[in-house]
């Protein structure tokens, strides 16, 4: 088989699969994960069930991998913010704003979509603990950066990354955005933001 079939043979599999991703997100997001089949992602794309198989092993393989384009997403937008020309700390004042806005608008918008998440976050797969420590290697830059330019105190960005993600983590983690929201007693986005901020300072 020549290079030009084989690229042509790469490409239409890649449009299967986000053909496949596509549907079973919106199925997902409709009726719910639990109650979405491998059955019912085939109907709605009008094939068979055995042609989805194809190109993933179970439903809780295609929940994996949409699960991993929402968080190549999540990152990329954090990645942008991180490589700004403004100050490390208007950095992370955007990723966190960013990341809670996020949240808000594509893991919490139904009810469905929520459950997607805290499946997915029950079953502690590899694919999000690679997403947090790529996002706490993109934090650890920014400190570095802020220490360098004499904004931050002399610290070990690494640990000071994990300890700014950990103090930041109910704006970014679906389930507790999702507990906190009709709270009072709680602090504020930009209250949070700012604590953490200003430990670093310290």
């Amino acid at each position: 088989m020549n290079d030009i079939a084989e690229n042509t043979l790469d490409v239409t599999r890649q449009e299967n699969i986000t053909r496949i991703l596509d549907a079973a997100e919106r199925l997902f997001r409709h009726y719910g994960y639990s109650k979405t089949t491998v059955a019912d992602v085939a109907r709605d794309l009008g094939m068979s069930p055995a042609n989805i198989y194809r190109f993933f092993a179970s439903k809780v393989e295609i929940h994996q991998a949409i699960c991993g384009r929402m968080l190549a997403a999540a990152y990329q937008l954090a990645s942008n913010i991180c490589h700004q020309k403004i100050s490390a700390s208007d950095r992370l004042r955007q990723y966190v704003r960013s990341q809670y806005q996020l949240t808000l608008d594509t893991m919490l918008d139904q009810q469905k979509v929520h459950e997607m998440v805290v499946v997915a976050i029950e079953r502690d797969w590899h694919v999000i603990e690679r997403h947090i420590d790529s996002i706490h290697a993109l934090l650890a830059d920014v400190i570095r950066e802020g220490i360098a330019a004499g904004e931050f105190a002399d610290q070990d960005p690494e640990v000071a990354s994990r300890c700014f993600g950990a103090a930041t983590i109910n704006l970014c983690h679906p389930q507790m955005v999702a507990q906190c929201l009709a709270k009072t007693n709680r602090a504020t986005v930009d209250e949070l933001i700012e604590f953490a901020i200003k430990a670093l300072r310290k």
